[in-house]
């Protein structure tokens, strides 16, 4: 216990910034995203409880088998607490991804695998979240030490989470979770050379930014995710100072031993190395291993991030059509002949950006969100005229992936993914329509199938084991051959010219383009020479004398050109070395723990129903917010299916200086949200006759919400309305009851918002065109005639540049008669002036965004600039109030301001993304309700705490 002094006084630095400034990132919780049709699934044991739709019991098992079996074994390397955590597989999305949050403490699976096997790896889907999830688990099951524990104790499992994010960084819980999943299997990103291609890229490149800048990212460099710096970072330490030092380190960075800098203190104690020589080790490390890189001939290369162009196809030997993404404009598809680019069109929300083209058509898959349920989506597909640039969606309500033509152009083959995760080939015309669905006896896992002649497909396949192989499909029959062995090597990115078949696979330390004669099966790998000035070779196209690839430069990936003549051809007979890398960390052999996967058993365990009712009041966290003018704290619960929400809250408004304790509840599970809660508020106010009237008052309320998702295409829009019935009673304080009775009364709250958007690019600051628009309706419907109208509404248009932008919001509030009840204001009132509730308000604010600089610069590994920015207004207010004055006259003024914002983007403590900024409003009128002078200057906070 002699760490604790250090400790507290670590709290008292730390408490103040943490409440004030940090935010951290929310998971990908949907709520009530599921429709109450499914029925749920459960195997209970001690470690986990695999939640699971009925029909998935053989995914729910083999989760629950893996996470139970693996526990004890991997524990040592992590700590020994263990709390049981819930996982719920969801299979009704298209997005592949998964995660363990707390607040509450949960696990989701998302169940569909992606198509790019090079990414993550082969391994069946549900067993590589496992093993990798699971890691999750038990990091946040022996985080919660120390100060962690206190902040947990004060504010719940939101108070863990930001300990653990202030704490230790967010590399090293993802890091940690590849290592794991690489140490457990035969595959794991570890071993995967697409994994660790940003870095060589930078390498190559002999781009050495700041361990910030790596750690933060930046708006005009590219920089690889945290994942890499991660692994590399844990598998450089357990290779050098065994299988406990993470355990050591991170349980001293959560319970704050070190003081400000726990991490650092602690990798200082446990290795004997500062922290900047054990991350520069832990580089060198990897250096080694890819240093033939550095031999490479190196590209012209661009200041900053060009784009990732990707996908090539052959539209005649001189020109080529890709799918070009810049950090400034949206995905698009662009058309080049010679040094010359044209876009065709901008490219719809996609997971990917795969697609295929063949006579002037390009075929691609698209996102679209459900209507209604947000765990349901769907991949379609979109037909795209080059000429034109029109494209139409051919498929509703899908799941499709990696759609090719056959040569006439009259059919589609692509991967349909069934909610159960069986995979299967559809044959489709261009018009959508399903003709065939091929076979899958031997339940492969298909990803980039291309026509082979009429009757045959080709396809990159997973077997039950993880293993890929190039299969050759009879349409048929669905039989399938494979034309490769079986490996974990991943193998992908097929092309087909004839009789030859291009494709990309994993070997060694590097992901390469080889050639297969299908008429003799004869394999050979490609080397282009005198091209070799980027990291692997991906997505081969081939015209009538050329081939084109892309490769991973530390620009973007790019797109390389060589003649046929041109082309080295490697015979890659049996004695061609075929193996998956450990990149020198030899700790992936030695640990008892190393390939545990393979000894786990399929044993049965017991499968039961799920109760949607378990657990709804499951209060996890005390959550601070600020949503000026309201500044709140509450006792928040949620249950494990995000189907009901609840909470305890305690509210203070600044405008009318009220203060509020409340209770609301939600119900998801069903079409229109179901909600209800109960309110007592003190200190009520309006400004009557010269004088503030105050009152006490009670409410409770219900009502219905109903959330829609027209989003499609190239633009988000969304569209909620719903009516809440409130009963208030309102009590007036002793010094008016001689003046005023107290009352009850009815009221109905009904709304509408809507917003549409067109897509953002990573450097925009908002959308180029956007709209928001929001009414909101009180009328009393008995006990008074009180009513309020407030209709908002702000519309984004593109400005003089690139990613400025110019803002326009509309406002207006207008109050019925009644001279006691006044609803609650919420009017965005002109910047720098006290607001007041008034009888009518007219608002008209322009506001123009624009970047002024990226400094990708920060201090102390506690705060990091991304971007500058500044928004230039003017507001224009007028109000009209009646009896208004003490006798009984009207008021009419006009509120005008003008100014600016400076905005700064940044990450505090290396992780929590935080835009905060620095107002000056400039009064060209009076502040009637507020001080003196004409100057404000205002500090504009962060919105959400935790």
């Amino acid at each position: 216990m002699n760490h604790l002094p250090t400790g507290y006084k670590t709290l008292r630095k730390l408490i103040l910034p943490a409440l004030l400034l940090s935010v951290t990132l929310s998971k990908a919780q949907t709520f009530g995203g599921n429709p109450p049709s499914i029925k749920w699934r459960q195997v209970n044991t001690p470690v986990a409880r695999i939640i699971f739709p009925a029909g998935l019991d053989s995914a729910g098992l083999k989760v629950a088998n893996i996470m139970g079996q693996m526990n004890n074994r991997i524990r040592p390397t992590i700590g020994f607490r263990q709390r049981q955590i819930s996982v719920v597989l969801q299979n009704q999305t298209t997005i592949a991804n998964g995660y363990v949050g707390l607040a509450p403490f949960r696990s989701e699976f998302y169940l569909t695998p992606e198509q790019n096997s090079f990414d993550i790896g082969s391994l069946p889907w549900p067993q590589q979240l496992a093993i990798h999830e699971f890691r999750h688990v038990q990091q946040y099951n022996n985080f919660n030490v120390g100060i962690s524990r206190v902040l947990s104790f004060i504010f719940g499992e939101g108070g863990q989470a930001l300990g653990n994010d202030l704490g230790i960084p967010n590399w090293l819980f993802e890091g940690d979770a590849v290592f794991n999943e690489t140490l457990v299997s035969e595959q794991g990103r570890g071993r995967l050379p697409y994994f660790f291609a940003g870095y060589r890229a930078l390498w190559a490149a002999d781009k050495s930014y700041s361990y910030m800048k790596l750690r933060n990212g930046s708006y005009r460099d590219y920089i690889p995710d945290h994942y890499p710096l991660g692994y590399m970072m844990v598998a450089y330490g357990r290779e050098k100072y065994g299988e406990n030092v993470w355990k050591n380190i991170t349980h001293d960075a959560a319970a704050y031993r070190g003081g400000f800098y726990p991490f650092q203190w602690a990798v200082k104690k446990y290795t004997g190395e500062t922290f900047s020589t054990f991350s520069a080790s832990a580089f060198d490390h990897f250096k080694q291993q890819f240093i033939e890189d550095s031999k490479q001939p190196v590209a012209e290369q661009k200041r900053h991030f060009d784009a990732n162009r990707q996908y090539p196809a052959f539209a005649g030997d001189s020109t080529l059509i890709y799918a070009k993404t810049t950090y400034d404009n949206l995905p698009a598809f662009v058309i080049k002949t010679g040094d010359k680019e044209r876009k065709i069109s901008t490219r719809s929300s996609s997971l990917d950006s795969y697609f295929d083209y063949k006579q002037g058509k390009i075929i691609y898959a698209t996102y679209r969100p459900d209507l209604r349920w947000g765990y349901r989506n769907y991949s379609e597909l979109m037909l795209l005229d080059v000429k034109t640039g029109q494209e139409h969606r051919i498929t509703s309500k899908a799941k499709y992936f990696s759609p090719a033509f056959n040569d006439k152009t009259d059919k589609i083959v692509a991967v349909q993914v069934d909610p159960s995760g069986a995979s299967t080939l559809h044959i489709l015309d261009t018009a959508g329509a399903l003709k065939q669905v091929v076979l899958n006896p031997q339940k492969l896992f298909y990803t980039y199938p291309k026509f082979y002649g009429d009757d045959k497909l080709i396809s990159a396949a997973r077997n039950s084991e993880g293993k890929m192989a190039i299969t050759l499909t009879d349409i048929s029959t669905g039989t399938s051959v494979n034309l490769t062995s079986p490996d974990y090597r991943p193998i992908g990115f097929i092309n087909l010219k004839n009789d030859t078949l291009y494709y990309t696979q994993t070997d060694g330390k590097n992901d390469r383009l080889f050639v297969m004669m299908l008429n003799s099966r004869k394999v050979f790998e490609m080397l282009p020479t005198g091209h070799d000035s980027g990291i692997g070779y991906y997505q081969p196209a081939v015209g009538n004398t050329k081939l084109a690839w892309v490769d991973f430069t530390a620009d973007g990936y790019h797109i390389n050109q060589a003649d046929k003549k041109d082309l080295k051809w490697i015979d890659a007979d049996d004695t061609y070395a075929r193996y998956l890398p450990d990149m020198g960390i030899t700790a992936l052999q030695k640990d008892s723990a190393a390939h545990l996967l393979d000894n786990v058993t399929d044993k049965p365990l017991p499968v039961t129903k799920y109760s949607k009712a378990h657990g709804l009041f499951n209060f996890h966290s005390i959550i601070p917010n600020i949503s000026d003018p309201n500044y709140s704290f509450a006792i928040t619960g949620e249950n494990v299916l995000n189907t009901f929400q609840s909470e305890l809250s305690f509210d203070y408004n600044t405008n009318e200086g009220y203060k509020q304790f409340g209770f609301d509840a939600i119900y998801g599970a069903l079409f229109p949200y179901i909600s209800a809660g109960a309110d007592y508020t003190l200190d009520r106010r309006r400004f009557f006759k010269g004088q503030y009237v105050y009152w006490n008052e009670t409410a409770v309320h219900g009502g219905l919400r109903v959330p829609l998702n027209f989003s499609e295409g190239k633009h988000s829009m969304g569209v909620t309305f719903g009516s809440d019935l409130y009963f208030n009673s309102i009590n007036f304080q002793r010094a008016y009851k001689s003046s005023f009775a107290d009352r009850s009364y009815s009221y109905l709250n009904n709304y509408i918002s809507f917003s549409n958007q067109s897509q953002q690019a990573q450097k925009n600051i908002y959308p180029r065109f956007a709209q928001s628009i929001g009414v909101n309706y009180k009328s009393a419907i008995s006990g008074s005639g009180a009513t309020q109208l407030l209709t908002t509404g702000v519309f984004y248009f593109p400005g003089l540049f690139v990613n400025h932008s110019l803002a326009i919001s509309l406002a207006h509030q207008q109050k019925g008669k009644d001279n006691v009840i006044s609803f609650s204001n919420d009017f965005p009132f002109s910047k720098g002036y006290t607001a007041e509730n008034l009888d009518n308000m007219n608002k008209v604010g322009l506001t123009y965004h624009l970047p002024l600089a990226y400094p990708d610069a920060g201090f102390g590994n506690l705060f990091y600039i991304m971007r500058l920015r500044a928004a230039l207004f003017f507001d224009y207010t007028h109000v009209n109030a009646k009896n208004f004055f003490t006798d009984g006259s009207g008021f009419k003024q006009n509120f005008r301001s003008a100014g600016g914002t400076l905005y700064f983007d940044t990450k505090f403590f290396n992780q929590n993304s935080i835009t905060f900024g620095i107002r000056y409003s400039r009064l060209l009128d009076d502040d009637f309700f507020g001080g003196t002078g004409s100057n404000r200057i205002e500090l504009v906070l962060p919105v959400t705490f935790f």
